[in-house]
């Protein structure tokens, strides 16, 4: 209890006791003593007659021998003479109040004493001397504590109490009811339980705590050593009967009291009281005998009266026409979920009331087709849960959100203890089955299953708490991936070559089991029971061996296998997978290994346990032998085996040698790669001869073909023992060691990443110290890795690890050949992330970024990028931007110009507006210090100057004239290079600092073009400008290579706003030094896709690959860097800004130039996605195609007719529906999860319609070396590096498509509406043509049932159109094997699912379009219908589509309100605030049907919206303006509506406020925002009475607010 609830109990205290000595006391006592019949001598004995047995006739008896009291009229005028004797009236009132308090709880049982102190009330009320406000509360507090059985009075219990529900939403702080001569002795309340919502869609309400419990639930346990006794004890019986008459006169006072106005707090403590009364009907029950608890119970008389009465009190104050408690509160109280429900029909109606109301609301809160919306995999944007209280890089660390349960009132649950009570076969269980399963078959990101996975039960420390987030159940994992086991059984029966599906899934799971998700032994239980069982006769190959043979070492398994009480049968039903059959291709490697593997097995399993060793196949066992004299045979004598030239026998025995003997198979692997020997690099001019430095000679690398067959404990044991070579070896590894090693981190993603620095820091503190070992890593990251860290998550972690590196160089002397290669890592490392990023790690947005200077200006492109092209999922991130944007610009003088900021997002524009260009002030900076600079260069730089005045000027020189050196050198050359002495200007350069160098480029770029200016201006020929300027720039680049190029690039760029830079940049890029160096590159690098290249690889001089300056002194010979590859990053940008300039013809022409380098580039796939949607509507039609080319066409999954469309000689007519909804098909077969298992149902033909679904609009397979890579099912990681996933690369496939199309966006997205609204009478009809009418849902399915049973009445002309032309439909649904119902339900998801990835052009030519239809609806607008058939036709429109397609009752509008909610929910949330543009468009409306329809489309958004504060005020302000369009003071509405038909949308509107003022699902203390509540009462005040008496309670005045009243701002600032 804090400080001052202490000092309101203690002055409360002081007020109880001043009361007991009070002088009125003793005479007002008297006067009621008197009229009671009590006498004088019971004044002091309050507790007799709550000992007096409650019989009626002993109380006649009773009364017969006392004197008869006086009428009552006569009590008024003592009274009144007794008031007027004191004259503190106040104190005499609270006096009074007491006394007749404990009256009640006194003469409860009293028929005609109660009656009298009912007649007193109405009587002392109507003459002002009680105060309902004070009384009503003290008198439930005295209540509660008079039930207390006898001796338990003195203990601490939870009561209700203006204090004790303080921590209610609805309730006030402590101390704002007025005094109480009860004081709570413990502020916890009982109702938790009242209001408590965070439960799924199937409630249980478990067993109460003791915390919350009545009062006399509390002591009834308390005390249950005597339970028995109590149970058969009259006084019990007696307590129970007392209790309910004063809970009966409690109530008729209360009622009495409802007929004045009461102050809010004062109803919602009658409220709660009321709704714990109805809760705990049945307390005294339990605690006696509990299995009374789960039988109904019949009450006696007693305890329905006093239960009617309390239903009268609740029926009152939930009245619409009074309103005092919103009946919201009825909603979101546990009334409706009491187990044990009294057997009366009162109650039973208000309880099927509430549930009908509360279904209603619910329906508000979810989107239509809710339980399809799930992860695709086909976006990595999958946002986080609600978190209004987290900001920052904290923020990205929380668990993520990939599906939400819906909890009674429709609100979305996150969280392990929700996911846990799922129960299995619920619709919720299938939807997160669904979801696993398509994430087994689409492998998204490892980071994606860590956020989501928890421990299984088993492995689980007993101390930890429940993991936070939405979660799956190792249940819910273990059936998945048996479900993907059964399915790739099926696949492989059927004579698919499903190899490599098999190897992409034994990655993950191996992952899942490490992880500890998967219960191995309970895992063996049901794969044993469903392949027995369930699926008999599925199981003929060896492949389940294979998968755990996979496993077998890892310690979980090892544990269960060697240490669990099941051991012995876990091993034999493992063993029990064993199949004999054979391939028909026995040499075949994988028919070699899949043969073996069994006897592998054999051999661990007797490694590991004895105990299990008779179960064993003796004859597997024998058969190791085989395996031995192979290995004998193979390894024999000196001579090594050339994996180069290994027949599929020799393959397959080596895969099988992976198992068995995984250290001599690492060795030989090791001794491949080094077999070459070693070569001695030599000396180069600047290193003595004495350094020494040894290589590794070349030999081909792994290829992948071989590579895929080794066992995971082979790949493990060989990344260690490469990593040791490549870092901690003393000889310089070979390009064929590094190329094999990255080559096994991209074929086992999930199970063999590792963050390279942190990995290595942990391995050695001081290995990145070491000379070249820093060079390597990041040349391995930058050049090999880079799409690995970005499908793992991992590329913002890895950003900031380099910026370390770089923030500790940039200012050190030297060091160039580092610092310029981690600062390209960096610059590819931003281009290739996807969603919002933080510039500083964790979050901190105070101080400068540790960026360089150009690192800078990339991140502000990029920013502007990402906004534009893909929105900031987080709203919050919003807010950070400004303060982003200011910690990049401190330390950069730099603005971009008109032409570039034109393109940015307006956000981003807005918040750079008040920028200045500083240019002028660099270029005063310069003429200020020219003659300085000018002198120290001409001593420096002259062709005859002392070599010994370089350390002079290094020493000596001010760091503001050194940023001017290069300038300097610039003005002297007048573009004559002969004048400068190169040597002494090359020597101080590598001198200076990397910042320092960086800062010269920026400042000699400023001075050149300034200095062009002037002689411009002079009279001189612009072409004898360009060309000194290019002889200065070239004697810098390559004459001398004394300047970075990709620098010196970047900087001309960033001033594009003066007119000749650009020139300058493309004359740059059309030298022949620069052609020659790229030809070369492209030469000795080998194959764009290195993991194909099998030759050996040519290792480049450091010099002739970096050029002087960057190599310096450094001996350490390269691997893959390259000056050409640094253009990389460079060369997009330079794209971007000669489009943002106008130059498209130079644009195209340079994409010419430049597509065999780009062919390097490992985000290029993201390029020209982006580059397509960043300028969309400004790309001519010969560019487009251009950029288009920048790809390899063959292996990207266009559409069949896309290269007819983009090349169309009529570009104005929009291409046929046919290509859009084969788009869709695509987007539905390969993006959108299954709605059903095939490995559950159907016959052994559904393997293959599955397979047909996921190879739909494939390209064809990747080439490979050796069979093990020649199935054209799942691609691997390696194979789509860009964007990392196949779902990713169809779903932005598409997206390109899109953004090519040489058609307007209103024309695309009319014809993609077009296709939602008509698609399901058109599949139907299709469907009834070729199959004579089916209508069934199939098998498998996870549509829920429809509700109207197929019921078509009164829909009439509100159904969608009979068919669309120009989609042939015969063959349709057959491609994506799905029902016509399913299929039209999953196009609409498709549908929402790309128009969400598609830049904002789009979306509001889809509010345009989708509003449209709506108003066109005639029966919308038609005067003549009744209110009842437009509600019928309101309620069939927007029922589900899901439901809708099993009927055949789809409508417009519901198809139409699906797409909208499709996509909503994969929009980020920044892109959610021009919804508002529907609402606006639908205006004005003036019809409750309308006003339904706006509420069912944009209602959802409010919860969704919960964390973004701004914009849930928007949304709700537009809603509020649609409630006053039709309800309100001036609204012209065709048919009158009574306020009662919308109390669902009063019950949404009062949930979602709450739902945003708790940030998430509502609680007990859940409580609107003040500001929220203002803007309500503003809205309200513009509605009808009738309106704005429902929702009265939300505003911000607190003498009529309920809510507001209980506000800690708006109780301290009621103004």
């Amino acid at each position: 209890m804090d400080q001052s609830q202490g000092q309101r109990t203690a002055s409360a205290s002081a007020a109880s006791r001043s009361f007991q000595f009070h002088p009125a006391r003793a005479p007002i006592l008297d006067l009621f003593n008197l009229y009671l019949g009590l006498g004088r001598n019971n004044r002091h004995k309050p507790d007799d007659l709550l000992r007096e047995p409650p019989n009626k006739t002993q109380k006649r008896v009773h009364a017969l021998n006392r004197e008869l009291p006086p009428p009552n009229e006569q009590f008024i005028l003592d009274f009144e003479q007794l008031q007027s004797q004191f004259p503190d009236q106040d104190q005499f009132r609270s006096v009074t109040e007491a006394i007749l308090i404990s009256l009640v709880v006194q003469c409860s049982g009293h028929g005609p004493r109660s009656d009298f102190l009912l007649y007193v009330l109405r009587t002392l009320c109507g003459i002002g001397c009680i105060n309902w406000d004070s009384f009503l509360p003290s008198l439930l507090s005295s209540v509660s504590s008079a039930e207390l059985p006898v001796g338990q009075m003195s203990q601490a219990v939870p009561t209700v109490s203006s204090s004790s529900l303080s921590q209610s939403g609805m309730l006030p702080p402590q101390g704002t009811v007025a005094n109480s001569n009860f004081q709570s002795l413990n502020p916890a309340s009982p109702l938790t339980s009242v209001h408590s919502i965070g439960s799924p869609a199937q409630p249980t309400i478990e067993s109460l705590s003791y915390a919350t419990l009545s009062p006399v639930k509390s002591s009834d346990i308390s005390s249950s050593g005597q339970q028995s006794k109590l149970r058969g004890s009259p006084s019990v019986r007696n307590n129970d009967i007392s209790n309910s008459s004063l809970r009966q006169l409690c109530c008729k006072i209360i009622l009495t009291g409802l007929e004045v106005s009461l102050k809010p707090v004062t109803y919602a403590e009658i409220f709660h009281h009321m709704l714990n009364w109805l809760v705990n009907w049945d307390q005294r029950q339990q605690g006696v005998d509990e299995t009374d608890i789960l039988k109904s119970w019949r009450p006696d008389k007693a305890v329905i009266a006093w239960l009617h009465s309390c239903l009268d009190v609740i029926w009152l104050l939930v009245d619409e026409g009074k309103c005092r408690v919103p009946f919201y509160e009825l909603l979101r109280s546990d009334l409706q979920f009491i187990e044990n429900i009294p057997d009366d029909e009162a109650l039973f109606t208000l309880i099927l009331e509430i549930h009908r109301r509360r279904d209603m609301m619910a329906m508000h809160m979810q989107m239509l087709d809710q339980h399809l919306h799930c992860p695709t995999f086909g976006t990595h944007r999958i946002l986080n849960q609600t978190t209004p209280n987290i900001s920052g890089e904290a923020a990205a660390h929380l668990r993520l959100s990939p599906i939400s349960y819906l909890s009674v009132l429709g609100e979305p649950l996150h969280a392990e203890d929700i996911t846990n009570s799922i129960q299995k076969g619920s619709l919720d269980w299938e939807r997160a089955v669904r979801c696993i399963r398509h994430a087994l078959r689409t492998t998204p990101s490892p980071d994606w299953w860590r956020r989501v996975l928890v421990l299984a039960p088993c492995y689980r420390p007993s101390s930890q708490a429940p993991t936070a987030g939405a979660v799956f159940s190792s249940e819910m994992i273990c059936e998945a991936t048996i479900d993907r086991i059964v399915e790739l059984l099926k696949l492989t029966n059927s004579e698919i070559n499903c190899w490599q599906d098999w190897l992409v899934f034994s990655d993950i799971f191996y992952f899942l089991v490490k992880s500890g998700c998967i219960d191995f032994v309970d895992f063996v239980d049901k794969l044993v029971s469903r392949l027995t069982e369930g699926d008999q006769h599925i199981l003929k190959t060896n492949h389940v061996t294979w998968l755990l043979a996979q496993i077998i070492r890892i310690e979980l398994v090892m544990n269960a296998l060697n240490l669990d009480s099941r051991k012995v049968e876990t091993t034999r039903k493992i063993l029990s997978f064993h199949r004999e059959d054979r391939s028909s291709d026995p040499n075949n490697p994988q028919s070699i290994l899949l043969e073996f593997v069994s006897s592998c097995q054999n051999l661990r399993i007797w490694s590991l346990n004895t105990t299990a060793r008779e179960y064993l196949n003796s004859e597997q066992l024998q058969k190791g032998k085989q395996i031995d004299e192979w290995w004998r045979q193979a390894s024999k004598g000196d001579r090594m085996m050339d994996y180069m030239n290994m027949d599929e026998r020799s393959i397959g025995m080596f895969w099988v040698v992976t198992y068995t003997m995984a250290q001599p198979a690492c060795e030989t692997v090791m001794n491949w790669l080094t077999s070459a020997g070693v070569i001695d690099l030599l000396p180069g001019p600047n290193l003595q001869s004495a350094e020494r430095l040894v290589a590794t000679r070349e030999v081909n690398p792994l290829p992948m073909s071989l590579l895929s067959g080794f066992s995971m404990n082979l790949c493990l044991k060989l990344s260690y023992q490469m990593e040791d070579s490549l870092f901690s070896g003393q000889v310089v590894p070979s390009i064929a060691m590094v190329e094999t090693y990255t080559r096994l981190l991209l074929i086992a993603p999930h199970s063999l990443f590792r963050s390279h620095f942190n990995h290595l820091v942990h391995k050695s503190p001081s290995l990145l110290s070491k000379p070249g070992v820093t060079l390597l890593v990041l040349e391995i990251l930058n050049y090999r890795l880079l799409p690995l860290y970005r499908y793992q998550g991992k590329s913002k972690a890895l950003m900031y690890d380099v910026t370390k590196i770089i923030s500790a160089l940039k200012g050190k002397r030297g060091d160039h050949r580092v610092f310029r290669l981690a600062e390209n890592l960096c610059l590819n490392l931003i281009f290739s992330l996807r969603d919002f990023f933080l510039v500083r790690r964790e979050g901190k947005l105070q101080g400068p970024t540790e960026f360089t200077e150009t690192l800078n200006r990339a991140t502000v492109i990029t920013l502007a990028i990402l906004i534009k092209t893909r929105g900031i999922a987080d709203a919050d991130h919003l807010l950070y931007l400004q303060n982003m944007l200011e910690q990049i610009m401190s330390t950069s003088q730099h603005t971009w110009s008109e032409k570039t900021q034109r393109h940015f997002p307006s956000v981003l524009r807005e918040a750079l507006s008040g920028r200045t260009d500083k240019r002028s002030l660099a270029i005063q900076a310069w003429q200020q210090a020219e003659t300085t600079v000018i002198n120290q260069c001409t001593q420096l730089l002259s062709p005859s100057a002392d070599p010994s005045y370089v350390m002079t000027y290094i020493s000596h020189s001010f760091p503001q004239h050194r940023q001017y050196l290069c300038a300097g050198a610039l003005i002297l050359m007048h573009g004559h290079p002969e004048n400068i002495n190169s040597g002494n200007l090359g020597r101080v350069l590598r001198e200076f600092s990397p910042e320092e160098v960086t800062s010269n480029i920026y400042t000699m770029v400023d001075v050149m073009l300034h200095h062009m200016q002037i002689e411009l201006q002079q009279g001189h020929s612009l072409q004898d400008l360009m060309i000194k300027a290019l002889a200065s720039l070239t004697f810098f680049v390559w004459t001398n290579e004394l300047l970075p190029l990709d620098i010196l690039l970047l900087a001309l760029i960033d001033r594009d706003d003066d007119p000749h830079a650009l020139r300058i940049v493309i004359s740059l890029l059309d030298r022949q030094e620069l052609q020659q160096r790229i030809k070369l590159f492209c030469l000795t690098r080998g194959h764009p896709e290195h993991w194909l290249y099998s030759g050996t690889f040519k290792r480049v001089e450091v010099q002739k690959a970096l050029g002087n300056h960057l190599s310096g002194k450094d001996r350490y010979p390269v691997f893959f860097d390259d000056i050409a590859a640094r253009l990389l990053p460079v060369i997009p940008l330079i794209i971007y800004r000669l489009i943002e300039n106008d130059a498209m013809d130079t644009a195209e022409r340079l994409l010419a130039v430049y597509s065999p380098l780009l062919a390097y580039y490992p985000l290029r796939f993201t390029f020209v996605r982006d580059i397509l949607s960043y300028f969309y509507g400004h790309l001519p039609g010969k560019l487009i195609v251009r950029i288009l080319n920048v790809l390899d066409i063959s292996k990207i999954p266009f559409s069949e007719s896309f290269p007819q469309q983009i090349s169309s000689s009529n570009p104005v007519m929009c291409p046929p529906l046919d290509y859009f909804s084969t788009l869709l098909l695509g987007i539905v077969n390969n993006v959108i999860p299954p709605l059903h298992n095939n490995s559950k149902s159907g016959p052994m033909g559904d393997a293959s319609n599955n397979a047909l679904r996921t190879t739909q609009n494939k390209p064809p397979a990747v080439s490979q070396s050796g069979p093990a890579n020649a199935s054209e099912g799942q691609k691997a990681f390696y194979q789509i590096q860009d964007p990392g996933t196949y779902t990713q690369l169809v779903l932005e496939t598409a997206v390109i498509e899109i953004l090519s199309l040489p058609v307007s966006a209103s024309q695309i997205v009319q014809s993609l509406v077009q296709i939602v609204v008509n698609i399901q009478p058109t599949l139907i009809q299709s469907s009834n043509a070729l199959h004579g009418g089916s209508n069934g849902v199939g098998q498998g399915s996870v549509l829920p049932t429809s509700p109207s049973g197929g019921s078509t009445d009164s829909l009439g002309a509100s159904r969608s159109t009979p068919s669309v032309s120009g989609i042939n439909t015969s063959n349709f649904a057959s491609r994506s094997g799905y029902t016509c119902q399913q299929l039209s339900c999953l196009l609409i998801q498709a549908c929402g699912l790309l128009l969400a990835q598609l830049p904002s052009d789009f979306h509001s030519q889809l509010y345009l379009e989708t509003t449209r239809i709506i108003k066109e609806n005639w029966w919308l607008t038609d005067g003549k219908r009744s209110l009842g058939e437009i509600d019928s036709a309101v309620g069939y429109a927007l029922l589900d589509p899901t439901w809708a397609a099993q009927d055949n009752t789809s409508t417009a509008i519901g198809n139409v309100v699906a797409l909208l909610h499709s996509f909503f929910s994969n929009l980020p949330q920044e892109w959610l605030e021009g919804t508002n543009v529907i609402v606006n468009q639908l205006r004005p409306v003036a019809s409750v049907a309308m006003l339904r329809i706006v509420f069912r489309i944009m209602g959802p958004l409010l919860p969704k919206l919960a964390n973004a504060h701004a914009l849930f005020n928007k949304t709700l302000s537009s809603l509020l303006s649609i409630l006053v369009d039709v309800f309100g003071k001036n609204s012209q509405t065709s048919i009158a509506v009574d306020a009662s038909e919308i109390a669902d949308l009063i019950d949404f509107l009062h949930h979602a406020i709450h739902y945003e003022g708790q940030g998430g699902s509502v609680q007990a203390s859940s409580k609107p925002r003040a500001d929220v509540l203002a803007l309500m009462g503003r809205a309200s005040e513009r509605l009808r009475p009738d309106i704005q008496h429902l929702l009265s309670h939300l505003n911000p005045d607190v003498n009529s607010s309920v809510y507001a009243a209980f506000h800690p701002k708006l109780v301290q600032n009621p103004s």
